[in-house]
């Protein structure tokens, strides 16, 4: 619960408030002061009258009334303090910068669980502890620098880790990028990152609110509140980037599908942000950069038009879009003819337009109306502008920003020069812009940012099932691996195709489900995970003499209690699989089949449900799509049959968690159908 009082306090006390400003309850008290907190502020501190000019109280219970508590104490004495100002003094938001809670040991732990009890059971808001507080226009609560000058257009940030906050506010600030909130979540013992997300979803007002909202996250607790609240905000108009660390691993766990080898916690939240909208950023510069971007118009096209006097960087960002699909398109015809005429010799505008280390400002303001007005093939501007340091370019950056102000299309202003024209990049940052220094990042910012898909929708038709007689085989089955049948009858349920096939573990058993399936066949072993390894696998099966010979064989194989026969399919092979993954639901993936799923690992994946968009987006997105769509002369696989099935396995999930992973590999995908050849189920419930 977010409170008035910890948004708009009347009154706040700082506990622990010193004189020392080298430690946090000094300079936090300092900061609130040089914010020129407009309420009425206390210290509490056992030792001092006065603390910074500010009135002090060596008892709590002597304190008057006060909405908001900044504590910066010991951890053992922060439960008490709470209790007596939420109890006694209608405190009803408290921040707590103290460390040493859950972060670090049990006993911590308690101390934390403790204090949420206590601000709950008076319905109060709790940020932190172990964090460096928050900034809004009411109030710098954080013991940090640098404060960012406030603006009401600018960032709303919220982070888990306070450090990082610093670090990127310490990115972001000198290059122009502005802030309208920074909330630091800290150890999140009762608002996280998705909590202070969802209320600036329900508080959202699209003529006051920020738009662009930045998220650093090491742990993401509650999914469905992140992704239902970012998806929202994103619907409304704003645009979310975010950071979340601790992806890696030093492996995947042991796993006994394709499934569970190949889907991670890292791999659900790739598929959140995708699902909600979210531009996934993997380091400060690229967070920060990104959320330079959206402070500027939308890119409605691929095509950037580079303007430079630089030859080097202007290679590298043309690098940098084209590597990222991106594209930098020829500019030629008479209207480029004219241009020419208007540059110095040597100039070139086929792009990158070159206008020189000589160009001047009056060029470059010819280039921007070119780009602007002439040349239809061009959707954005990036203007890469130094200098030598040899005489001031207040001129370019004037005229920078006035075409910035005039022109629909975008104009990305890439100012390398942070030393040379220290002051005039100041200048232009006073006006409120915003500078990219480096053009490898921004190149690679911008295509990630063009590329991220809108949110999926709110609402996913999901296809009809037979909900009823999925629920009776999952209630009737035990934990593990269903049996031939119960998948046969669950995929029947889920209207997923698949081969006829049967399992016998008597030689006149398999002769006769033979004749009932028809000639040709495939042979399998049941018991062994990898078949193909041990030569459990016999394909194209077209006589009874071979398959009483290969029936004895197979049965010999170590772990083998029977064999399963199946028609002899042809088309290419595609994988669709399936995996619950702890807090997020289940991850739903399909890519190649057979051995080129552990081999390539080229897969995509969606958590469930899955809309018939988003799987065909999966579907095309994979590097093997080439061959799904048929490459020299070979038969393409139906995609929209594709999807359906994805879209099938993804619903069955809905209508069967139990399902832990779940595998259908391969399935035979041709023009006309896509059928389920092998499955494997688990069942944990």
């Amino acid at each position: 619960m977010i409170t008035e009082q910890l948004l708009k306090p009347k009154s706040i006390v700082v506990v622990g408030g010193s004189d020392d400003v080298q430690k946090p309850g000094g300079k936090v008290l300092r900061n609130l002061i040089d914010g020129n907190f407009s309420g009425k502020l206390y210290v509490a501190n056992p030792k001092m009258d006065q603390v910074q000019s500010v009135r002090s109280y060596k008892d709590l219970n002597d304190l008057p009334q006060v909405d908001l508590a900044i504590i910066a104490i010991a951890a053992k004495f922060c439960p008490s303090t709470v209790k007596i100002l939420a109890e006694n003094k209608n405190t009803r938001a408290f921040i707590i910068l103290s460390a040493g809670f859950s972060e670090e040991n049990q006993e911590g732990a308690k101390l934390e669980q403790d204090i949420v009890e206590i601000v709950n059971s008076v319905g109060g808001s709790l940020i932190g502890p172990n964090c460096i507080g928050m900034v809004n226009p009411n109030y710098n609560g954080i013991f940090t620098s640098p404060i960012p000058v406030l603006n009401p257009y600018g960032c709303d940030f919220v982070t888990g880790s306070g450090a990082t906050a610093v670090f990127i506010l310490e990115s972001g600030v000198p290059k122009g990028l502005s802030f309208a909130s920074v909330y630091s979540v800290g150890n999140s013992a009762q608002l996280g990152v998705e909590e202070i997300l969802k209320y600036l979803d329900e508080s959202f007002d699209p003529q006051t609110s920020s738009k662009v909202k930045l998220l650093y996250i090491e742990n993401i607790d509650k999914p469905e509140i992140l992704l239902k609240h970012a998806s929202s905000l994103i619907r409304k108009g704003c645009k979310i980037a975010a950071i979340k660390s601790g992806g890696s691993e030093a492996g995947s766990r042991a796993a006994s599908s394709h499934t569970g080898a190949l889907a991670s916690s890292d791999v659900a939240v790739d598929a959140l942000f995708r699902k909600a909208g979210i531009v996934r950023c993997k380091g400060r510069d690229e967070l920060v950069t990104v959320a330079s971007i959206f402070m500027h118009p939308e890119l409605k096209g691929k095509n950037i038009a580079i303007i430079t006097h630089a030859g080097g960087p202007a290679v590298m960002l043309t690098d940098s879009l084209s590597n990222n699909g991106l594209c930098v398109p020829s500019i030629e015809g008479p209207k480029a003819d004219e241009l020419v005429t208007k540059l110095y010799a040597g100039s070139s505008v086929s792009n990158p337009i070159d206008f020189l280390a000589t160009g001047n400002a009056e060029q470059l303001g010819d280039i921007i109306d070119a780009c602007e007005n002439d040349f239809d093939q061009v959707d954005a501007m990036a203007v890469i502008f130094g200098s030598p340091g040899l005489f001031p370019v207040y001129d370019v950056y004037d005229l920078l920003d006035e075409k910035m102000k005039q022109c629909k299309k975008p104009i990305y202003p890439i100012l390398p020069s942070v030393i040379n024209v220290k002051d005039e990049i100041q200048h232009f940052l006073n006006k409120g812009r915003i500078n990219f220094p480096d053009e490898v990042i921004f190149g690679d910012a911008l295509a990630k940012v063009y590329h991220t898909a809108k949110p999926q929708p709110e609402k996913i038709q999901m296809p009809t099932l037979n909900e009823i007689e999925i629920r009776k085989i999952i209630e009737e089955a035990e934990n593990g691996y269903l049996n031939p049948q119960q998948i046969h009858n669950l995929l029947d349920a889920a209207g997923i195709e698949r081969a006829r096939e049967g399992v016998a573990d008597s030689e006149e058993e398999i002769v006769t489900l033979a004749k009932k399936i028809g000639f040709p066949l495939v042979m399998k072993v049941v018991g062994p995970i990898h078949k193909s390894d041990v030569g459990g696998v016999r394909l194209n099966v077209s006589d009874e003499d071979t398959l009483r010979s290969e029936f004895q064989r197979m049965m010999q194989i170590k772990d083998t209690y029977a064999i399963m026969l199946a028609q002899m399919l042809s088309g290419t092979e595609v994988f669709i699989g399936a995996k619950r993954e702890d807090k997020f639901g289940h991850l739903v993936l399909c890519g190649l089949g057979g051995i080129f799923v552990e081999v390539l690992k080229d897969v995509k994946a969606a958590l469930a449900p899955v809309s018939n968009q988003e799987a065909l987006d999966m579907i095309r997105g994979l590097k093997s799509y080439g061959i799904i769509k048929g490459v020299r002369g070979q038969e393409p696989v139906n995609e929209s049959k594709f999807a359906e099935a994805i879209t099938r396995v993804a619903a069955l999930m809905k209508v069967a968690p139990e399902i832990f992973e779940m595998d259908l590999n391969p399935l035979l995908g041709n023009k006309n159908a896509i059928v389920a050849v092998d499955a494997r189920i688990r069942i944990e419930k």
